[in-house]
């Protein structure tokens, strides 16, 4: 990045922080469409006390999903130690972006395995985080792994429809451990995440920060399983694939790791509660104990200048591509396709 947008860029995050400080707003009860689309045109965090999706929350224990999913396979993704669709270091001390091992199991295995791995070193990390709408997805042609469960979640929300125009581009699960943990990211969507069980803290920075989230390029890697039982190895991607363009910032809840022009702002979001997360914003996501989520992905507007902004705060205006991840790299273009709501870190 120059000299001249760099400069632009701090001037507009202090700006920003300025007028707006670091506080979010909490609503006790579901927003109305008039409300709804007076946040989205603020573009600032909610926490709603409140639940769109109250019989999934009223439903949704161990015995009850297990019941309902009955031996229909779902996707899982797996790693070693809970580090993927993140920054890695590889088995050649080179830094990667990757990406998990996808296994097929019941419900009822998925949460007997959580239970009994959370909080264990040993065991491999699992993670239902398929995205795309494995619930509900605006593509007729994805259908979705839990049938079962359609009927306890909508397929969208009133409030959040009548105010954006349009229905969601998808509605997605997520079930991990306190093992699974987001890296720092932004998504192009109006994101609305409700917690069915146990709690979420969000690490969350405005897009004017965009700049001090330290974006690299990094190569491609993947975890595989070669032979049943055997443990996963992260393997390079090759020069075919594309490389990706993710931030370099492991832990954005330590202090020292960030620029001082950041400000981090925490949302916990507790059973019972929901989130909404402008498009846009950064995050960082840590989670209690065996929880369970549903968020609703509502694309931003890409007419006027929103898209524009975002591009703009990631330092589009200049003509140079971020540094690679590791040194001995050549610098190649990058892409821009890994936009994965939730993903693991160490």
């Amino acid at each position: 990045m120059g000299d001249c947008p760099d400069e632009t860029l701090k001037w507009i995050s202090e700006e920003y922080h300025d007028l707006n400080g670091s506080h979010f707003d909490t609503l006790e009860t579901l927003p109305s469409a008039l409300q709804f689309s007076q946040f989205v045109r603020v573009s600032r965090p909610v926490l709603i006390r409140d639940c769109p999706v109250p019989k999934a929350f009223a439903r949704w224990d161990d015995e009850y999903l297990a019941r309902q999913c009955g031996e229909n396979l779902i996707s899982v993704a797996c790693t070693p130690s809970g580090c993927a669709d993140a920054i890695t270091k590889g088995p050649d001390d080179r830094l990667y972006f990757a990406e998990p091992h996808v296994e097929q199991m019941t419900m009822k295995e998925l949460l007997h395995k959580l239970s009994a791995g959370d909080g264990s070193n040993d065991a491999e990390v699992l993670y239902l985080q398929s995205q795309d709408g494995n619930l509900h997805s605006s593509n007729p042609g994805v259908l979705s792994e839990f049938q079962s469960l359609l009927t306890d979640v909508p397929d969208q929300l009133s409030f959040a429809t009548e105010a954006l125009g349009s229905p969601p581009d998808a509605v997605n699960l997520w079930i991990g451990d306190s093992r699974s943990v987001t890296s720092i990211h932004s998504d192009p969507y109006e994101n609305i995440y409700s917690v069915i069980r146990g709690s979420k803290t969000f690490t969350v920075f405005p897009p004017t920060e965009a700049w001090c989230m330290e974006e690299r390029i990094y190569p491609h890697a993947a975890y595989h399983r070669f032979g049943e039982g055997s443990p996963l190895e992260l393997i390079p991607s090759g020069e075919d694939a594309p490389p990706v363009r993710w931030s370099s910032i492991l832990d954005p809840t330590d202090a020292s790791s960030l620029r001082p022009e950041a400000h981090s702002i925490h949302i916990t979001v507790s059973a019972g509660e929901s989130l909404y997360l402008p498009a846009g914003w950064w995050h960082y996501v840590r989670q209690t104990e065996v929880t369970i989520a549903v968020n609703y992905w509502y694309d931003m507007e890409s007419r006027g200048t929103g898209w524009v902004w975002l591009n703009l705060l990631r330092g589009g205006a200049s003509e140079k591509e971020p540094p690679p991840g590791n040194e001995d790299d050549e610098l190649v273009p990058s892409t821009e396709s890994h936009d994965d709501e939730d993903c693991y870190e160490t």
